[in-house]
């Protein structure tokens, strides 16, 4: 029993029986006018959208200056490691 049940409109290589062509032959010219319309509208408002964008110089965006000192954790304290301070070993 084939997985795919036959149809009359495909042969058994599943290729374009004469029946599908004749079928779909009135659609043909409404199909790719339909198609050709669809594609010409998308391709329109893509371009639109582009050329919108790149006109665009965000003059009015207000950029914050870098910051002064790198921003600290909160109640972080600096990893030293035993016996010295800064530089100097630590006093006995």
């Amino acid at each position: 029993m084939p997985i795919i049940p036959r149809s009359s409109y495909y042969d058994r290589h599943y290729r374009q029986a004469p029946a599908l062509v004749r079928a779909r032959k009135p659609f043909l010219i409404k199909n790719i006018l339909t198609g050709g319309a669809i594609f010409a509208f998308v391709a329109g408002v893509y371009a639109f959208t582009i050329r919108a964008v790149a006109q665009d110089e965000f003059e009015d965006v207000k950029v914050p200056d870098a910051p002064l000192q790198p921003a600290h954790a909160p109640n972080a304290t600096p990893v030293r490691s035993a016996g010295t301070i800064g530089s100097a070993p630590l006093a006995k």
